[in-house]
């Protein structure tokens, strides 16, 4: 899962984005309006976490800028602002939900987690299953019939944007985009190597194999008779 987040003060930026880091996201950071609204409007995102005052642009004029421009990106609004009418113009603005400084980061979190569940549809609260491979996205757990399987935060994020697609073909180009921040460099094999990592713990002890490839495409994550 990949979060586009615009924040200028150095220090809730450092401190956010370690911790959205440390739970397994792909994490880009912009410290002014007018590179969030571009970030924002060329890479895609599963949420975005938009501070209100910002140089350059305001969070609103970005919000404002993604949805005139057709970006359904979530967006989590950041705020030192209090009152109800902040907050009510925020969200009619295009604003998801809406949260104020100073915050718990685990507050963030899960407001970011519930965000993307509603974005993809997720079933459950906090649980992706598929046949008998369970992930708890909260307490950052995988289990394979009972058996639990132990992963990289990295190794985490591409099971997880795969379970979320599941039965669906998805792409190296979309894996890269979801997965890794766009500092990436596109002409590695590191999807490939991720991939290739993730089979050995998800699916090498078992018998009915998940994770398939799709010459020529992609991959993608299925329970195949």
């Amino acid at each position: 899962m990949r979060i586009l987040l615009v924040e200028d003060d150095t220090k809730i930026a450092d401190f956010v984005q370690k911790g959205l880091q440390e739970a397994g996201f792909a994490v880009d950071c912009a410290q002014d309006g007018e590179t969030g609204l571009h970030l924002a409007q060329t890479e895609p995102y599963d949420v975005a976490v938009i501070d209100i005052m910002l140089p350059l642009l305001d969070g609103l004029t970005i919000i404002e800028g993604m949805r005139s421009s057709g970006v359904k990106t979530p967006v989590l609004i950041l705020s030192a602002k209090r009152s109800v009418d902040d907050r009510v113009r925020g969200l009619r603005i295009g604003g998801d939900d809406y949260l104020t400084k100073p915050f718990a980061f685990s507050e963030l979190l899960a407001r970011v987690q519930a965000l993307i569940r509603r974005a993809t549809g997720s079933a459950g609260p906090s649980t992706l299953e598929v046949a008998d491979l369970v992930m708890d996205v909260y307490r950052r757990k995988v289990t394979r019939g009972g058996r639990e399987i132990y992963l990289q935060p990295l190794e985490f994020s591409l099971l997880e944007y795969l379970m979320r697609n599941t039965g669906q073909v998805v792409t190296k180009t979309m894996i890269m985009e979801h997965v890794w921040d766009y500092n990436f460099n596109p002409r590695t094999n590191v999807v490939e190597a991720r991939i290739c990592y993730l089979r050995d713990k998800v699916d090498k002890d078992f018998d009915r194999k998940l994770i398939h490839t799709v010459r020529g495409v992609g991959y993608v994550l299925e329970e195949r008779d």
